[in-house]
């Protein structure tokens, strides 16, 4: 038991003096190699593989991290646009017109953000952590090779020391010699071997990678700015209502206020003693002989009238206008006339009580 213990002792002490010795001895070599003591074997078209490889690690590793940024941007978004539309759902009124409507847009909205927040992150943040795994792999790979081609060069150069040397040729320690620089460059050659496969077909599956990466992120964008278009128009549509819903009412209120004489607008004469007239068919004391086909009656505009809506007419003080009855008898309000402008021909409503029949 006692020697068993002492033998892996001595086995791990010889280990450990190995290491230390590789490790000494690479670090000469390397020295040496760069005060130029000695040459270094040079591969050219492996060194611009390496190249290759460290700007395709570069740029993938930078790709992941604004990609992960962006996934956390998406979900703050989510976030502030969810806080955002809440908040216009407690100022849109409940009696408002589509108000369950406006509702039901703004949990897709919420729903569109999280849908785009997990096609980012597992469709196209986690290839690319995954894509981006085989880097430090075939980095330690690359080391691994490098150490290898500076104990190559050390045996190599300690063979030919050996080989050189014109007194004191030791047969034995020169074929010592000649074999650890064939195991050397033997052990250096399959590395090499390898790394000169793999890292032209690791340059080389970054085409298909990132067309398949970045098609799924674009169509994910894609989908989702398609569809929140169509949200936006939606909510557009519901608050175009609410605008005209409100116009009518609005104006319902100010032509009722105006047909009983309360308009704000309606000047105040005060050497006028006439009496507003009302919206029937024959205004009293209006001619209605030769008049054109369609006209009812004439009146003489006794105030000056500002239009507030489209379809009104403006008016000046004198303008005349020819009276005709509307195409939907149903659209008839209470104190308003139909006509058209003699001067200019436009058609549209005017108040009663701003006219007089001629």
């Amino acid at each position: 038991m006692v020697g068993d213990l002492k033998m892996a002792t001595e086995s791990k002490g010889t280990i450990f003096a190995k290491t230390v010795q590789k490790h000494a001895g690479r670090a000469k070599e390397k020295i040496l190699q760069k005060v130029g003591k000695v040459d270094r074997t040079a591969d050219e078209i492996f060194d611009d593989h390496v190249q290759n490889f460290t700007k395709q690690h570069m740029l993938a590793k930078k790709l992941q991290t604004e990609v992960n940024n962006y996934v956390k941007c998406i979900r703050e978004m989510r976030a502030a646009s969810k806080s955002l539309y809440e908040c216009i759902g407690e100022v849109y009124e409940p009696d408002w017109t589509g108000h369950d409507l406006l509702y039901l847009q703004t949990q897709t909205v919420d729903m569109l953000w999280q849908d785009l927040a997990h096609k980012v992150t597992d469709q196209v943040l986690i290839p690319l952590n995954t894509y981006q795994a085989h880097f430090p792999e075939m980095r330690k790979k690359i080391e691994k090779r490098n150490r290898k081609l500076v104990d190559y060069d050390s045996q190599r150069h300690s063979y030919q020391s050996l080989e050189t040397m014109q007194k004191k040729r030791d047969q034995g320690k020169i074929s010592k010699s000649k074999e650890l620089v064939d195991e050397a460059k033997r052990t250096f050659g399959i590395i090499n071997s390898e790394l000169n496969d793999e890292l032209p077909a690791l340059h080389d599956s970054r085409i298909l990678f990132y067309v398949t990466n970045l098609q799924t992120f674009f169509s994910a964008e894609q989908v989702f700015h398609s569809e929140l278009a169509k949200v936006h128009s939606e909510l557009e549509t519901i608050i175009e209502k609410l605008s005209k819903e409100n116009q009518r009412t609005v104006s319902t209120t100010r032509r009722i206020s105006a047909a009983n004489g309360a308009s704000p607008v309606t000047p105040v004469t005060p050497n006028s003693t006439s009496s507003p007239i009302v919206s029937t068919p024959e205004a009293k004391g209006a001619t209605t002989e030769d008049l054109p086909p369609g006209v009812l009656y004439r009146v003489r505009a006794a105030y000056k009238y500002d239009p507030e809506d489209e379809d009104e007419l403006q008016l000046e003080i004198g303008d005349i206008v020819r009276v005709i009855e509307y195409e939907d008898p149903e659209e008839q309000e209470e104190g308003w006339l139909m006509g058209i402008k003699e001067s200019t021909g436009q058609k549209g409503l005017f108040p009663a009580n701003f006219t007089r029949p001629i």
